[in-house]
């Protein structure tokens, strides 16, 4: 099982080799056996089929781990080796990452300064449609950005170090989902399987290189936290959450929620809301001082948007009545107010219902959100894997996270 997953992650890397984009400068694209693969039609269909059959392996080899999870742990950390040295996968945000991180380490501001201002391969291998596009991620991803630009400037490492930042993430989701799932009163090695070893996480996350999986791993700390006890440094983790990306600090709903005693009146209620917030806000200002961004990433937010996914429903549906502007809008605002009424209605000091009410604003913000990507099912995997559902919410979350 192990082995045939680790068989799927390799092909995955090789394929990636083949049909991701590399800079064309760099020394791995013109490999003597890569470049005529990389340069024909039929190469291209060969990276393709290997890439498709590594997924497909690990999809096989993640259901028997699902029946048998004992060896979670190993097989996350094989599966993710053949990744760690691999170009970003399904899409190239991976070389913005890579840019933003130096632009900070230069001193200059990534909501304002684009990649566009560099030349050679740390500018080859960004999506020409972000290359003048501001970053719309907070100062934790910059920082460490920036530290890893402290050691190189080539782009290929500059990816591996954010691929060592997911790992940190997956070692951080690792400590907190069976944290989560006992609250909950779920299976904790099952649940550690889903989230850990899913082909999601591995294709994505590591392979991926998206900043939504350490987002992921500090919400499900920031609950985990709150679950113990320690609702001060639950809110602090929320507002680490938010400073990769904004829709981190949902969770600060389930923090204020599980940390108020039982049938919690409606005074107290909003003054624990107000605390918690005012802490994660505190913590989120304090990492854009100290990386030297500040909070101008708030005028970026919107640039996810300006392009139209499949995925998004209400884009879908804005473009068939063609009111997208409009259908975008009314999607974002009922996901909002959905969450406004689970945190001033939803039921306090129950640890099972704070992890199910976290599930569900996480899954409303992914499902109305106005531009989604199959990564942002992170935002609530943790949550999803590990909330006690009715066998009709079950099949609701199965069918979310199948999306």
């Amino acid at each position: 099982m192990i082995a045939r997953g680790l068989l799927g992650s390799l092909l995955v890397a090789l394929g990636g080799l083949v049909t991701g984009v590399l800079p064309w400068s760099s020394p791995v694209a013109t490999f003597p056996l890569l470049e005529p693969l990389r340069s024909s039609p039929e190469g291209h269909t060969v990276g393709l089929v290997l890439t498709t059959t590594g997924v497909a392996l690990l999809a096989v080899a993640w259901l028997g781990l699902l029946a048998d999870p004992r060896s979670v742990h190993l097989a996350t950390a094989a599966w993710s080796l053949p990744l760690l040295l691999a170009p970003p996968l399904f899409s190239r945000d991976g070389w913005s990452y890579a840019a933003q991180g130096v632009l900070t380490h230069l001193g200059l501001s990534p909501y304002v300064w684009t990649p566009s201002i560099f030349e050679g391969p740390l500018r080859e291998g960004v999506d020409p449609l972000w290359m003048w596009s501001p970053a719309p991620y907070g100062p934790v991803p910059l920082g460490w950005g920036s530290l890893v630009a402290g050691l190189t400037d080539d782009p290929w490492l500059l990816v591996v170090g954010y691929r060592v930042l997911a790992l940190l993430g997956l070692a951080l989701l690792a400590w907190a989902v069976p944290r989560l799932a006992r609250a909950a009163g779920t299976d904790p090695a099952r649940a550690a399987a889903v989230v850990l070893a899913s082909p999601l996480t591995i294709v994505h996350g590591v392979g991926g290189v998206h900043n939504d999986l350490v987002m992921a791993a500090l919400m499900a700390a920031a609950l985990a936290a709150a679950l113990d006890g320690r609702w001060v440094a639950g809110a602090a983790l929320a507002g680490a959450a938010a400073a990769v990306k904004i829709p981190g600090g949902a969770v600060a709903i389930g923090v204020a929620l599980v940390s108020l005693a039982p049938l919690a009146g409606l005074l107290p209620r909003l003054r624990r809301l107000t605390s918690v917030a005012l802490l994660a806000v505190a913590v989120v200002v304090a990492t854009g001082i100290a990386v030297g961004v500040g909070i101008g990433w708030v005028h970026a937010l919107g640039t996810p948007g300006q392009v139209r996914t499949p995925l998004s429903v209400t884009t879908q549906l804005g473009e068939l009545v063609g009111q997208v502007g409009a259908l975008r809008a009314l999607g974002l605002a009922v996901a909002l107010g959905y969450a406004g009424w689970v945190a001033l209605r939803g039921r306090t000091g129950e640890p099972a219902y704070a992890v199910c009410a976290v599930a569900r604003v996480t899954t409303a913000l992914v499902v109305l959100s106005p531009a989604v990507h199959a990564w942002y099912l992170f935002w609530a995997l943790p949550f999803l894997a590990t909330a006690r559902w009715s066998r009709r919410g079950a099949a609701h979350a199965a069918a979310v996270t199948a999306r």
